[in-house]
């Protein structure tokens, strides 16, 4: 496939938004898998040219960051968190049963090239293990049931909507707002819940709040009155915890 003349031109414009154009070749290559579905030669090529860097270079990272694919993808990535948490909650469970019922392997997209499936190291939010994603939108507390009928859903062609986000569009269409060309749908679905929030609400309960400006900039030894009983209880806390360490060492 050739880069079309719109996708130069958009690359040229994210080089141009940053005081050293080199800073741009993450999103450069995101929207080069918006258009190709995936890290072409060409597109390498041409994000080198721009940014006055090597071919090796570019390559370099383009295989460093599992985000940027080397072979063509589905509509619709996938993943799924088997990381240690959501491993332990039943992720590990999830790719199994999304394997079967797809009849893929890790990272292999079905014979209708609808669904790209891959395990993910974390998908950043174990609040609400086990986590997958779909085109990076959140679906959470999910199950092998529940996997699979999201992964038919958007082979039929149905509408998705994630738990905490947008309305499922495809894959290059995310790899678009990654590079950074906004889709209008940011403020779709809500962004957090549950337990992302549970420490605000302790803290409104509680009455807590951030420390001031002139708190923050306090030198560790100027800590404010109101929280001098923290510290101290903190203090404490930690000596005990290291007089049961050393006694056990004994």
């Amino acid at each position: 496939m050739t880069l079309s003349e719109v996708t130069i031109s958009e690359l040229r414009e994210l080089a141009s938004r940053y005081p050293e154009a080199r800073s741009a070749l993450l999103p450069m290559l995101h929207l080069v898998q918006s258009t190709e579905g995936n890290v072409t030669n060409q597109g390498i090529e041409l994000c080198a040219e721009i940014l006055g860097i090597s071919a090796a270079e570019v390559s370099g990272v383009s295989t460093f960051y599992t985000m940027y694919k080397r072979r063509p993808m589905g509509k619709h990535h996938v993943g799924v968190c088997t990381n240690t948490l959501c491993a332990v909650m039943g992720g590990d469970a999830i790719f199994e049963r999304l394997k079967d019922h797809l009849d893929v392997g890790n990272d292999e997209t079905t014979d209708d090239g609808k669904v790209t499936l891959e395990h993910i190291e974390c998908n950043a939010a174990c609040d609400f293990a086990p986590v997958m994603m779909v085109n990076w939108e959140f679906f959470d507390n999910q199950t092998p049931e529940s996997a699979i009928e999201v992964v038919d859903k958007l082979r039929a062609g149905k509408k998705v909507q994630a738990t905490r986000g947008a309305t499922i569009t495809s894959w290059r269409a995310a790899e678009r707002v990654l590079a950074g060309f906004e889709d209008g749908l940011v403020d779709q679905g809500p962004a957090a819940a549950g337990p992302s929030l549970a420490g605000l609400e302790i803290a409104a309960e509680k009455g807590w709040s951030a420390p001031s400006a002139n708190e923050a900039k306090a030198k560790p030894n100027e800590v404010p009155d109101d929280k001098v009983g923290a510290v101290e209880q903190a203090d404490t806390s930690r000596a005990e915890s290291e007089t049961k360490d050393e006694e056990g060492k004994k």
